[in-house]
């Protein structure tokens, strides 16, 4: 039953994401109280998503290091720059907007892409080597990143960021890595399956309370705001297209294509947000907010198209071996 029912939530993933949005954004008053259960969800979606790997899989990505350097030239110069230029070109002048444009390209990878390339069987100890690396990296890369493109200095609160990160990726991760392997891998197939299904219902809830919590910055909608949204649209749906085609080209492996995809794709905006909160005017901080309507959206239709790609391809190999 539980099979049937993760399933079906394959086939829904790109409904229930914007649905999820939705209904945070329109239930903010009652949803936005319950935001502190979301480091604990998002734990239990690594730790579900870890179980299908153990530390000699690790190891293998680590001693191969060159997907892991793709993800952070693209994650750090490659969209940075792009959004850099995009800003320039449709909003010249406008000093806060391009700053958020930059800032949400900056910022370091998405933890929640663990659990989309889980979910789409891409490589889990790839995608968790480059989430470490990149969130141990941005106390560097993100204040200096805004420094060189706008001449702004920041400080983050590397901490308070690290500790988030133990809690929702490490810890939980090394937990399931290490089930894995004393198992022998038999965890995975007693639970790890059973547990599927109730990762992409803990996915749709992350969404919808992520929704309620930006619901606020998101009230006077303006044709400037309309406009912010489009951009950071297109530029976020960009990131996963560069991802995409920069894996197909210099690696081509499904599962290492698939990861990079939603790696470049994908960002930890919570942070994102509270960086532009904090240290920036409320300008800066709405670039980095409405991406985080649709980012999920984003990485569920990509999904899509992953899926479909690929077993388009695995079609065309089968009749070729037929005839």
């Amino acid at each position: 039953m539980l099979q049937k029912l993760n399933k079906q939530l394959e086939r829904i993933m790109p409904l229930i994401t914007p649905v999820s949005v939705i209904t945070g954004v329109l239930l903010s008053a009652f949803l936005k109280d319950f935001s502190f259960l979301i480091p604990w969800i998002f734990a239990f979606m690594t730790f579900a998503g870890s179980l299908s790997s153990n530390f000699q899989s690790l190891k293998d990505v680590i001693t191969h290091p060159f997907p892991i350097f793709m993800a952070m030239l693209i994650l750090h110069f490659l969209m940075p720059l792009w959004a850099w230029g995009v800003g320039h070109v449709l909003f010249p002048g406008d000093a806060y907007t391009i700053t958020g444009l930059i800032l949400a390209m900056v910022i370091p990878t998405g933890i929640t892409s663990f659990i989309w390339v889980s979910i789409y069987k891409g490589n889990i100890p790839m995608v968790l080597s480059v989430i470490l690396i990149d969130t141990l990296l941005s106390p560097i890369i993100v204040p200096y990143s805004i420094s060189l493109f706008m001449g702004h200095s920041i400080e983050m609160d590397f901490l308070s960021i690290m500790k988030g990160l133990m809690g929702m990726a490490v810890i939980p991760s090394i937990i399931g890595l290490l089930l894995n392997q004393l198992t022998r891998g038999k965890i995975n197939e007693q639970l790890g399956s059973r547990l599927a299904p109730f990762s992409k219902i803990s996915l749709g809830f992350v969404v919808m309370l992520n929704g309620a919590v930006v619901a606020p910055y998101l009230k006077n909608i303006n044709l400037k705001l309309v406009g912010i949204t489009i951009v950071v649209f297109f530029i976020a749906f960009t990131g996963y297209l560069f991802s995409f085609l920069m894996g197909r080209l210099l690696i081509k492996d499904r599962d290492t294509v698939v990861t990079l995809t939603f790696s470049g794709g994908m960002r930890n905006i919570s942070a994102g947000a509270v960086i532009g909160v904090t240290y920036f005017p409320a300008a800066v901080a709405v670039p980095v907010v409405v991406g985080m309507l649709f980012q999920q959206v984003l990485a569920s239709l990509n999904g899509y198209f992953l899926d479909s790609y690929y077993n388009r391809k695995l079609e065309k190999q089968r009749r070729g071996f037929n005839i």
